[in-house]
């Protein structure tokens, strides 16, 4: 339990018991797309409600979902991102989600997303003594730099600011994207919400050579596999100049794109030889992991790395960014590689490292295998309840101003950005 947390719970303050915890949880994308976000949302409400807990989702919602909703999910009202429509942005808190809010009656807020709505929905907390708690999810100041928008950075950082800095306590998924949002002065209160795996899906024995044969790949070929979504800010450039330096140094592979998104076209294009299976989930993204040499994951954005944990427990060495996330999971030189971000020949040396070393390749997933085990959804998904019965019981202490208008401050960071 965080340090500021065991004080207020030593305060005195009621304490809430599990099965009067109302929690109404904010998302900005709860099933739409597939991801690893979402996937630990939806596996947190699901094991909340098991233990007793009255949970309502409020997310935009799409008319063709990637999945079913885990829970209870209400629509509000968004509208598409402009150049990434996949995405949607949650933009007004109207009269139909105040109703259902007020009708539901939390005793605690989770805002999962720093859209507008949340500022909204932050305000109508407060003046109810309702606590209010926060986790972060994306690396938003990384995801612009790919969409030609660095100066975004600077205005999107203040309003994460003003949303974050007078809650109780941020989560965080990984320790080094904690230290990275008190490096930029987000929180001094982080605490860790992690991920975990599913042992009995994602496991070593799911390699399969008839898998692996149907994909046109041979009993002796060389995997590197990529999985995730397939949008540039995942670091699909850097992927494919890597093993194009491979391919130039006489190094054998085939490459393995499991995915889907924006940027497949792209891909396809860049990448001609590679095989692509489209998005995978369950069983078969096991297979796929299990089915290959290694990950190669060269992204710059996780504020985890769900798929570098799944292929660790299947087994398979990482060579990764050394960046957040991924240099919360990669133990450098036991269960992967970690090379600096864009180091093209740095990472063409780490693959080359596994594609021909079958002893180090093996000594590495048999050592990220260990490490996966450390990651239990129910363990990891108790503390985030114990964190909740905790914040639920403190008292609220209302700001000077929760709501402080930011339009000016954005049209004058804009004006000076342009």
């Amino acid at each position: 339990m965080p340090a500021y947390l065991k004080s207020q719970a030593n305060q005195g303050c009621r304490q809430v018991r599990t099965d009067q915890l109302r929690v109404a949880l904010f998302s900005g994308n709860y099933n739409y797309q597939r991801d690893g976000v979402n996937n630990a949302l939806n596996r947190l409400v699901g094991y909340l409600e098991r233990q007793g807990v009255a949970v309502r989702v409020y997310s935009p919602t799409s008319d063709t979902p990637a999945f079913e909703p885990t829970g209870t999910l209400i629509p509000v009202p968004s509208v598409r991102i402009p150049g990434r429509g996949d995405y949607r942005f949650a933009y007004t808190f109207d009269a139909e989600t105040r109703r259902d809010l007020e009708a539901f009656a939390p005793n605690l807020i989770h805002l999962s997303v720093p859209d507008r709505l949340a500022f909204f929905v932050k305000k109508w907390a407060i003046q109810r003594s309702i606590p209010v708690v926060a986790s972060v999810h994306t690396r938003f100041d990384t995801y612009l730099s790919y969409y030609g928008l660095p100066w975004v950075d600077a205005i999107l950082g203040d309003v994460m600011r003003r949303l974050y800095a007078d809650l109780p306590i941020v989560f965080a998924p990984s320790e080094s994207m904690a230290d990275q949002l008190r490096a930029d002065g987000m929180h001094d209160n982080i605490g860790i919400w992690s991920r975990g795996v599913d042992k009995v899906v994602f496991n070593p024995a799911r390699r399969s050579l008839d898998w692996r044969r149907a994909h046109g790949i041979g009993d002796d070929e060389r995997v590197i596999a990529f999985v995730g979504r397939l949008v540039m800010e995942k670091g699909l450039d850097v992927f494919a100049d890597a093993v194009d330096r491979l391919t130039a140094n006489g190094v054998a592979h085939r490459v393995l794109i499991v995915g889907d998104g924006l940027a497949r076209e792209w891909a396809e294009a860049r990448m001609p030889a590679a095989i692509f299976t489209g998005q995978l989930a369950g069983a078969e993204l096991a297979t796929a992991y299990a089915s290959a040499e290694l990950l190669f994951n060269p992204s710059t954005t996780e504020t985890f790395g769900n798929v570098t944990l799944e292929a660790m427990a299947c087994g398979r060495p990482v060579v990764g960014a050394r960046a957040t996330g991924t240099s919360s999971l990669v133990h450098h030189g036991i269960s992967g590689l970690l090379v600096s971000p864009g180091d093209i020949d740095g990472y063409a040396a780490a693959l080359t490292t596994y594609l021909t070393d079958d002893r180090a390749a093996a000594m590495a997933g048999e050592a990220g295998l260990a490490l996966s085990r450390r990651y239990e959804w129910d363990e990891i998904n108790q503390t985030m309840l114990d964190n909740y019965l905790t914040a639920s019981a403190a008292p609220v202490v209302v700001p000077p101003s929760v709501f402080t208008p930011i339009v000016e401050r954005v049209v004058t960071r804009f004006r000076a950005a342009a």
